[in-house]
């Protein structure tokens, strides 16, 4: 092990000054030596077959010490963090302050120690009140309307029909507020379904006995808790062109509709539906006792001072969270952050305490599995893995959910989980 100095700095920053003999980096010497041989002509030798002194007259001490520094480094800083118990978060930033051949090797290694905790709550004294969920009928036929909607047929209308009060109109829709064009009032294939509430009141109406191809200017307030003030309750032009005209055709919610999603009769549908609600409720009703009762313990956890590399970077990591849910749903994220009214930035400070309090939880769920010896055996760790495989047939799929890399992750997951259950087990008061 080389010369090791270590020295603690302000907000948790470690620099860590290494000093390698020659005798400590001669195997990596020799080893980098071997490989430039692998992957080089050196006539009279076979690939790999060349030796470390032939290696070093072909192309120099100073290419073996390059090819062999990047294995040097590595060795000696994990090595040094796991002796030393250095709990680090973020990548590291090395210095190479001397190399030359022959010569001892000095680096340095700046890296931020992942924060304690001063004093954890005592969770055992701390409680939150679990809810029984329910599902009420007027839940059920909500769902059962949605069914209704998404197995509704659109039809469209004969030349010459008429907007009824249960069609379906597309329009082509232009909003002014005193002769003024509104930005992002504009749109040129609105739909709009007569028999379900719109934003705006009466807008609808003044679609009743209108055909295809007919136009329409009418001036209508919109709402006065809008959420653009600058629209809230001001008297706003429309001009419309009623571009498409469906009739609707919902099917009856009965045995026979029942029957053509493969079910029994009318009744068991109704029966399916209370109990995916009823699912659903118990979901959500789990993750908020969890959520409710990891941050209380994060509240009354006292902690030192949260470094702002791990506070960016889990504010990069919700940002990223963000963008792909927005991508999922076939959207631009630049054009939803315009959308917002917001730059980057703003978003960025916006998620700051949420981020604040996510790295609180994370810090105390790692102090309490400690303090429990709270852990994850290898059997354990190893069905949760065969059912993640499971799921997958992609061969390729399977050898990642086997790596070290992801088997250490999910090791991290099924001791959170274990954690989460022990803290519900004593905080949840039913």
């Amino acid at each position: 092990m080389p010369n090791i100095q270590i020295d603690e700095q302000e907000k948790g920053h470690v620099k860590l000054t290494f000093t390698v003999s020659v005798e400590e980096q001669q195997p990596f010497l020799e080893a980098a030596a071997e490989h430039i041989s692998e992957h080089s002509t050196i006539p009279g030798f076979r690939p790999g077959k060349a030796g470390y002194e032939i290696v070093k007259q072909r192309v120099g001490e100073a290419k073996i010490m390059e090819e062999a520094l990047e294995k040097i480094v590595r060795a000696y800083f994990v090595e040094a963090i796991l002796k030393n118990e250095i709990d680090t978060v973020g990548s590291p930033k090395i210095e190479v302050e001397k190399m030359a051949a022959g010569n001892e090797l000095i680096f340095t290694a700046e890296v931020t120690r992942m924060p304690s905790v001063k004093e954890l709550a005592d969770f055992k004294k701390l409680s939150v009140q679990g809810k029984v969920p329910e599902v009420a009928d007027h839940d059920v036929e909500l769902a059962l309307k949605d069914l209704t909607r998404m197995q509704t047929k659109e039809v469209r209308a004969e030349a010459g029909s008429v907007v009824k009060e249960t069609d379906k109109a597309v329009v082509s829709m232009d909003m002014k507020k005193a002769g003024v064009g509104i930005e992002g009032g504009q749109s040129p294939n609105h739909a709009v379904y007569l028999a379900e509430e719109y934003y705006i009141p009466g807008f609808k109406e003044q679609l009743v006995g209108l055909k295809e191809g007919e136009s329409k200017n009418f001036t209508l307030p919109f709402p006065a808790d809008h959420a653009q003030e600058f629209l809230a309750g001001q008297d706003i032009d429309f001009e419309i062109v009623l571009k498409e005209l469906f009739h609707l055709e919902p099917p009856q919610m009965d045995d026979a509709f029942a029957q053509s999603l493969g079910l029994k009769d009318f009744a068991m549908m109704r029966d399916l539906i209370h109990k995916n609600l009823m699912d659903e409720k118990i979901r959500e009703e789990q993750m908020r006792q969890e959520k409710e009762a990891l941050e209380l313990i994060a509240n009354k956890t006292q902690f030192e001072n949260i470094p702002d590399l791990l506070l960016n970077e889990e504010i990069e990591k919700m940002i990223r969270e963000l963008k792909s849910r927005v991508e999922e749903q076939g959207m631009d994220f630049e054009k939803y952050v315009q959308s917002l009214k917001k730059t980057l930035v703003q978003i960025k400070l916006d998620f700051t305490p949420q981020a604040l309090m996510r790295i609180k939880v994370a810090i105390a769920m790692r102090e309490i599995a400690r303090r429990e010896t709270l852990s994850v055996t290898d059997e354990e760790l190893d069905t949760e893995l065969d059912e993640v495989a499971a799921r997958h047939e992609d061969p390729e799929s399977k050898k990642q959910i086997y790596s070290p890399e992801y088997r250490q992750y999910v090791e991290q997951v099924v001791l959170n989980r274990k954690v989460i259950e022990l803290v519900k087990s004593v905080m949840v008061k039913m």
